[in-house]
């Protein structure tokens, strides 16, 4: 394991132990987490380890096999910068809800594909949650480590997020997807077996991130709170008139709105048919998934797109983006005997307009976090 040896040649010791936190896909249920929705993501193979040692003094020293010579020693965990922020911003949660945590020596390896929206940020800030939930005897349930990384990278680091990547990083399981409620925090996981049903999970690495993606995020959140205030409810999950309420609206809050709740629905129904064992039925909600995301919440582009309609046009039954948006990657649900024509595809449909190729990974539901040693 690598990671032992950087920690030693780091640190000078052996680690105290070592942790690993996945990245996510989502299936379906994009933008409605910080609207108290629906959500169900999976873990993903790639994701974060952590080995880590704790420090009585109260210092926490970060390295991190991706940044090599830019250690970062940080008494004051405010001086911490770069990637280094998501780490020290789960100290500084832990500390800030009370618990007596100390230092730590940190060393971080990471194989989530960068810039893909696999969520590295929440793998890394899960890791170091389990692994300081270990070492300082805190026994935290899953989902409050999930709500401490969610505070560091709200709170320290300064992106808007909603819960869903950090929990399902948290509670993910092998060979199921989590069927999340945003406002309770109630869980549970479905089956996902695709293997069994013939089809694999295909995620299309536009390789793009688009500079517009951070301030257009929280400018769809606040879209958002507006319109929900408009309409005089909690959040866009309250709403049960869709019809009323898309008449009292305009513009920007009016195509937010009609996006948050049919996502919604699609949610629910996609776990109906998961739940019914009708995994090679779910493609059509897939697809309207990305319609609305592209046409409504408008955080589609032209690489996503492109990579939804060639992998659908190739033969898969369905395609999206996922994440965020603005870039970052595409998933296609594709029959086993498809997926060379859906890649072949799509990488014709990027030649043809002059862009790089998406590079394709296979997504497989994966544990959660857990201790390795």
């Amino acid at each position: 394991m690598r990671i032992l040896e950087a920690f030693r040649a780091a640190y000078g010791d052996e680690p105290t132990g070592v942790w690993h936190a996945p990245g996510r896909v989502n299936l379906i249920g994009e933008h409605t987490d910080y609207n108290d929705g629906l959500v169900l993501p999976f873990a993903v193979p790639w994701g974060v380890t952590a080995a880590v040692s704790p420090r009585a003094d109260g210092v926490v020293r970060l390295t991190s096999l991706q940044a090599p010579g830019k250690e970062q020693t940080v008494e004051d965990l405010d001086q911490a910068h770069g990637w280094a922020r998501y780490p020290a911003g789960v100290v500084w949660a832990l500390r800030e809800a009370g618990h007596r945590v100390g230092g730590a020596d940190i060393m971080i390896d990471g194989d989530v594909p960068q810039g893909a929206g696999l969520s590295s940020s929440a793998a890394l800030e899960v890791a170091v949650a389990v692994a300081l939930d270990d070492l300082y005897g805190l026994a935290l349930p899953r989902i409050e480590l999930a709500k401490i990384a969610q505070r560091a990278e709200n709170a320290f680091v300064g992106m808007p997020c909603g819960i869903m990547d950090q929990a399902v990083s948290a509670l993910g399981e092998e060979g199921r997807a989590l069927f999340l409620d945003c406002r309770t925090l109630g869980s549970r996981t479905v089956p996902l077996d695709l293997a069994a049903n013939g089809l694999r999970l295909l995620i299309v690495n536009t390789g793009v991130y688009h500079e517009l993606a951070d301030g257009q995020y929280a400018k769809r959140r606040q879209d958002c709170e507006n319109a929900a205030k408009r309409l005089g409810v909690p959040a866009l999950r309250d709403v049960t008139d869709l019809a009323g309420a898309l008449a009292r609206l305009s513009g920007d809050e009016r195509r937010r709105t009609q996006h948050v709740v049919t996502e919604n629905h699609r949610v629910e129904a996609l776990v109906g048919l998961l739940r019914a064992g009708a995994v090679r039925e779910i493609g059509a909600l897939l697809n309207a998934s990305h319609l609305s995301l592209r046409d409504q919440f408008e955080v589609s582009c032209p690489e996503l797109d492109t990579a939804v309609e060639a992998a659908v046009r190739g033969g898969a039954r369905g395609a999206r983006m996922t994440g965020g948006g603005f870039g970052g990657s595409a998933i296609a649900l594709v029959p086993e005997e498809r997926q060379a024509a859906v890649r072949d595809e799509v990488l014709r449909a990027y030649q043809a307009r002059g862009w790089a190729a998406p590079t394709f990974l296979e997504a497989v539901p994966s544990p959660g976090a857990r201790r390795l040693r």
